[in-house]
């Protein structure tokens, strides 16, 4: 029985993800929606989220991306395999590795704390009473947060990852313009269209499921009970984590199986 009760309590909890995260989607892809108030939260909730870690993620990134590259260029030159070892770097750091990193960077710093204030809210019955002043919450409080969310993963991937490319190219051919040609043949090789049309989506999948499903967990702390707020944050962590491994195990089927 408390099985079957544990089942049904998490059938209906992704059930009002689903479709908060339906209702959301919408609004964040209609322009009508973006208020000159709307796009104020939006860009504050950027300048937490990516300019305020802008510099250190920068850094660890380009350390985490300058050892990979130095492994496997190393492991490549041990193997007799240095032809190949550029086009894996980029496969596996480039397309995989940074964007996964960076969506779980920012889940941790930024997602926690989305769902939290949610949670607040939804304890202190600030949404409630903004719906009965005439306002709607999703516009005006949680459409902004999302397109931030969004905007601010794809901007750190996308930082990241051409910091990734110079960095490879100054380990595999130095300072000189003479590997350009190759190294641009490569690049293109990797990634062609399909390719980078999926590594965009992924990067948007990743970046809405950042603020979405904190804040649909979110919404599940009740009012007028504190004591609730950590267990909705905590539960939305958890599966914000399983559905960012998700889109990775399904990109990775898509492209390899």
């Amino acid at each position: 029985m408390a099985f079957g009760g544990e089942f049904i309590f998490r059938y209906r909890s992704w059930r009002r993800i689903l479709r908060f995260a339906g209702h959301a989607t919408v609004a964040v892809l209609s322009p009508s929606t973006y208020s000159p108030a709307t796009r104020a939260v939006a860009v504050r909730q950027i300048y937490f989220t990516a300019w305020q870690i802008l510099l250190r993620y920068t850094l660890f990134a380009a350390l985490f991306s300058l050892v990979l590259i130095q492994i496997v260029a190393a492991t490549a030159r041990q193997y007799g395999l240095s032809q190949h070892a550029l086009e894996l770097t980029l496969r596996v750091l480039v397309l995989e590795l940074i964007p996964l990193l960076t969506a779980l960077f920012v889940a941790l710093r930024s997602g926690a704390a989305i769902g939290a204030e949610v949670a607040l809210m939804r304890v202190g019955g600030q949404i409630e009473d903004l719906a009965e002043a005439g306002e709607s919450p999703l516009h005006g409080e949680f459409v902004p947060r999302i397109a931030a969310a969004a905007v601010s993963v794809f901007s750190l991937t996308t930082l990241s990852c051409a910091l990734a490319l110079l960095l490879a190219y100054a380990v595999f051919y130095g300072f000189s313009p003479w590997g350009f040609n190759e190294f641009s043949r490569i690049v293109g090789k990797v990634f062609d269209a399909p390719v980078l049309a999926g590594f965009l989506l992924k990067c948007l999948l990743f970046g809405l499921a950042v603020a979405l499903i904190p804040i649909a967990t979110g919404l599940e702390a009740e009012r007028g009970k504190p004591k609730s707020v950590p267990f909705a944050v905590l539960a939305g962590l958890v599966k914000l984590f399983f559905v960012i491994s998700l889109i990775e195990v399904l990109s990775l089927v898509v492209k390899y199986v």
